[in-house]
């Protein structure tokens, strides 16, 4: 079992490339050398940053993951779990206090934006391309994004098995992605956090996890 693939080297890199940006902390990926999967998702949340846990989807989108793992017959244990974007992207807003009826302010999630998820680009492509996982599974519309390029969707793909070439930053002072000469195998879903705000995707997601517990009975080694 392996913390991570990332080396002190590439995440000094990260860090420095998302300096200036209103983000906090660093989460790094997690799992085996040589998982079933690789799941990759959009960002670490409060929860990861603020406890001393130092572990991906620990919060109560993880809860929602692990459920959805286990009916693609994933694990923890057996899985490798990271995200495009390692930091908290956060937004600072007032909110009042009913308690005290004074307005306080409060720290928000937010989505990564693209110069973000850029910044942290040679993270994603190093996890794509040391980790050997027969599939990789892109947890919402980030992660989607990232690998398979802006106009991939996720209501079009998910539950799809797709084999397929992904973005990757050639060069560090590059703005755009290009494709790898490999092809990879990818299963598109939901993010878990999507059921919090729309109950009937949980059973999208289940049926995508199926498809991806059926395409690695059919694969395994």
């Amino acid at each position: 079992m392996i913390k991570t693939v990332l080396t002190k080297e590439l995440i000094q890199l990260a860090q420095q490339r998302a300096a200036g940006f209103p983000v906090e902390g660093f989460l790094r990926g997690e799992g085996p050398e040589h998982p079933k999967a690789l799941l990759i998702g959009e960002a670490p949340g409060e929860v990861e940053v603020t406890i001393d846990v130092d572990t991906p989807f620990a919060g109560r989108a993880g809860v929602e993951l692990t459920k959805f793992m286990e009916t693609a017959g994933l694990t923890r244990e057996n899985a490798y779990i990271t995200s495009v974007f390692h930091s908290r992207p956060f937004k600072d807003r007032l909110k009042l206090n009913k308690r005290t009826g004074e307005e306080e302010m409060r720290r928000y999630n937010r989505k990564p934006t693209r110069k973000e998820v850029l910044a942290h680009a040679p993270l994603t492509d190093y996890e794509i391309s040391h980790i050997d996982a027969p599939l990789i599974i892109l947890l919402g519309t980030s992660a989607i994004e990232r690998v398979l390029g802006k106009k991939a969707a996720v209501k079009e793909l998910h539950g799809k098995v797709l084999t397929t070439p992904v973005q990757y930053l050639a060069d560090l002072e590059d703005t755009d992605y290009q494709w790898t000469n490999e092809k990879y195998t990818v299963l598109c879903t939901y993010h878990p956090a999507s059921v919090f705000y729309n109950r009937q995707l949980a059973s999208d997601i289940q049926e995508d996890m199926l498809a991806a517990k059926k395409w690695l009975e059919e694969n395994s080694k």
